[in-house]
C-alpha cells in the first residue's frame, strides 16, 4: 500500500481487494453503488470459515446515515466481522486478513 494517505476510495478499494485475493480470500464489492440499496457496504470478503463486511473510506470521508444504520444492524448479527477501514488502517487491515479462524 502507498504511503500516501489522500488516495481515492476506489485505488484503496483495489489495494484491499489485491491483498485479500492474494491471501485466498473470495471478494463481492459492488461496482456501481448507485444501483445498489442505499447504506449497504462496500465490501464483503469469504474465506470459510470467516466472513469480513468492510465499508472503505477515504481519509476524510463519511459514513451516511443509510450506511451507518447498515452497518448498526450488521454488527448485531453474529458470525461475521464488520468494519469501516480507511487507508491509515492498513496495518489493521493486514493483520485482520491474515488471521485464521484458529488464531483469532
Amino acid at each position: 500500500m502507498p504511503a500516501n494517505l489522500a488516495i481515492s476510495e476506489k485505488t484503496f478499494a483495489n489495494h484491499v481487494v489485491q491483498l485479500a485475493r492474494g491471501l485466498g480470500w473470495q471478494e463481492f464489492r459492488t461496482w456501481n453503488s448507485k444501483h445498489s440499496p442505499a447504506g449497504w457496504p462496500d465490501l464483503v470478503l469469504l474465506r470459510p470459515p470467516r466472513m469480513v463486511i468492510a465499508e472503505l473510506k477515504t481519509e476524510k470521508g463519511k459514513l451516511t446515515p443509510a450506511q451507518k444504520q447498515v452497518l448498526e444492524m450488521l454488527q448485531q448479527i453474529p458470525g461475521h466481522q464488520v468494519y469501516i477501514w480507511r487507508p491509515r488502517d492498513w496495518d489493521d487491515i493486514v493483520r485482520t486478513l491474515e488471521r485464521t479462524a484458529s488464531n483469532g
